[in-house]
């Protein structure tokens, strides 16, 4: 399956729309991964866990946005965006979310 943040899709024609996608993913962050994120604050630099945390949040996000327009039959999710929030009344939340629209291409 195509996906694409563009609106078309060069070389190729949209023949249907199938309608809006979105995928959604809330992960919490462990106290560990808290800790370790204001010891490098602290002293500088990046914050793997974090990175990592994300990477795997909007990589989930993509992949059931994905499935879901797999679902519709498309051929292709055009005009993705993603999202990012923290969630929770201590921010300890992070959500991600994927969307785009599923579309079928002749």
């Amino acid at each position: 399956m195509i996906l694409t943040t563009t609106p078309t899709i060069e070389g190729r024609t949209i023949i249907e729309y199938k309608g809006v996608v979105f995928g959604e993913v809330v992960a919490g962050v462990n106290f560990l991964r808290d800790f370790a994120a204001s010891i490098r604050n602290f002293v500088g630099g990046r914050s793997g866990s974090y990175e990592d945390e994300l990477i795997n949040a909007r990589a989930q996000a993509m992949r059931e946005m994905e499935d879901r327009a797999h679902k519709l039959g498309a051929d292709a999710v055009v005009g993705i965006d993603i999202d990012y929030e923290v969630l929770g009344t201590d921010n300890g939340m992070l959500m991600v979310t994927a969307s785009g629209t599923a579309v079928r291409l002749s």
